[in-house]
């Protein structure tokens, strides 16, 4: 074997791919990045008061035995494990995640209200049939709990008309529910909370979430180019531009590139893929958090927001997870919130603005008190670009141009965005994209993740 391989991304799926071949001792290859440093999506900045921060919310939890290895060879002990305890925040009302298997917090008509949806639900066979998200919603719970937290959370999640969302991506993303086990759960008065994949999880404890990707990129230095962006891809020629004027060619590319910039970047363009990628929707991301100089004990993680006057859907209690996300590792004296806001392409949120109004939804749910205003030490905010891969009801018909194509011209579109399935867009499946990739171009091993369904 002696191809030429050319990633393009240092996120996890692209030092997936690298890290298998380095591992495999396969040599010829060499990865690009634009930034000046890895991690893409799931890197980590330090603020000038120095709290760290991440790119949105990311925990370690994992599918596959490679993944988990891989952390561990990492991080080592460098390591902090934590039970999740996630809240959902609707009005005065504080309910344990999952929403629906925990109703009894909320006040009574509105349990009611659910009960009896979810009943009727239940009775006509749940939402096998429905045609979008938005039906899949009802026929699954009901309209009591569609109209008190799916619809509401889920319209600040994907900024996007729920039923313009397919149903196909929900797997273990959503928890489904046993009206038996619900009804019991309201009458019994018993907590529910240890659905889903992530309930126990792994956080670094030093360097926030993009200390994996240094630590994993620290393997193979040389072959590591930053400060590299794409710009033009010649797939007939197998020549790839970077914004700084050099190029390099390749036999075969692993790009983790957002696969409608990517189609956007060939030369000569392709009308076909162009007209394809129409079909492909996201949304970005602005992240904002508050570091205080207070100490904060709590064993909570993350918390949900329905309300419209809290603009976040998700608030982190980013201290928690490792002491050293603040100055010194202080937690006596430090502490921070980090929060998560979705805005459609072509909207610009003013940062300022934002982070006025979820500390007044932060001191309305008593998470903050009035008085810890005086206490906010870091006000951070950046901007993520390509947030969430969107399952809209045409992506599936676009990606079955895309994909086929692409790989036709030997290139591997993987990874979050260059997979485009939200499904399989966290860090453990984005990283064995990358594995698998490599392997697939050395042996012909079939790539699992990928064509999971």
């Amino acid at each position: 074997m002696s191809k030429k391989i050319v990633i393009i991304g240092g996120g996890p799926t692209g030092l997936g791919a690298a890290y298998r071949l380095h591992e495999t001792g396969y040599d010829n290859w060499v990865l690009y990045e634009k930034t000046g440093d890895v991690g893409g999506h799931a890197t980590s900045h330090v603020d000038a008061q120095g709290f760290v921060w991440d790119e949105g919310g990311h925990v370690i939890f994992s599918h596959y035995k490679y993944f988990d290895d891989l952390i561990d060879k990492a991080l080592g002990k460098e390591v902090h494990e934590r039970i999740r305890e996630s809240w959902i925040v609707k009005g005065e009302d504080w309910v344990p995640y999952p929403f629906q298997s925990n109703l009894r917090y909320l006040p009574k008509d509105v349990q009611v209200s659910c009960l009896v949806g979810a009943a009727k639900a239940a009775s006509n066979g749940r939402g096998r049939e429905a045609a979008n998200f938005r039906d899949w919603i009802l026929a699954t719970f009901g309209e009591g709990i569609a109209d008190a937290f799916m619809f509401p959370y889920n319209s600040k999640v994907w900024t996007t008309p729920l039923e313009e969302m397919s149903k196909g991506w929900i797997a273990d993303r959503v928890a489904v529910m046993d009206f038996k086990r619900l009804l019991e759960n309201v009458l019994y008065e018993r907590d529910d909370v240890s659905w889903g994949p992530n309930n126990k999880f792994k956080f670094p404890l030093h360097g926030g979430t993009g200390e994996i990707y240094r630590q994993i990129a620290r393997h193979f230095p040389a072959k590591v180019q930053t400060h590299k962006e794409l710009v033009e891809l010649d797939p007939v020629r197998r020549r790839i531009s970077f914004a700084d004027g050099t190029g390099d060619t390749y036999d075969v590319l692993i790009s983790t590139a957002p696969l409608d910039l990517l189609v956007g970047m060939m030369k000569p363009a392709d009308a076909k893929l162009r007209e394809a990628t129409a079909g492909l929707v996201h949304n970005n991301l602005l992240v904002v958090g508050l570091g205080l100089k207070k100490k904060i004990e709590t064993g909570r993680c993350w918390i949900y927001f329905t309300d419209d006057d809290m603009p976040c859907y998700r608030a982190t209690y980013f201290s928690h997870y490792s002491p050293f996300n603040v100055p010194n590792g202080d937690i006596e004296h430090y502490s921070s919130f980090m929060c998560e806001i979705s805005f459609r392409v072509g909207e610009k949120p003013d940062p300022a603005k934002i982070l006025e109004q979820v500390t007044a939804g932060l001191i309305k749910a008593k998470m903050l008190d009035e008085e810890d205003r005086g206490k906010v030490v870091s006000r951070y905010h950046r901007f993520v670009g390509y947030s969430y891969p969107i399952p809209t009801l045409g992506r599936d018909a676009a990606l079955a141009v895309l994909q086929p194509a692409l790989l036709g011209l030997n290139i591997y579109s993987r990874g979050r965005f260059g997979a485009w399935r939200y499904e399989i867009g966290n860090m453990d499946h984005s990283v064995m994209m990358g594995v698998e990739a490599a392997n697939n171009i050395l042996t012909g091993a079939k790539e699992e993740v990928f064509h999971s369904t």
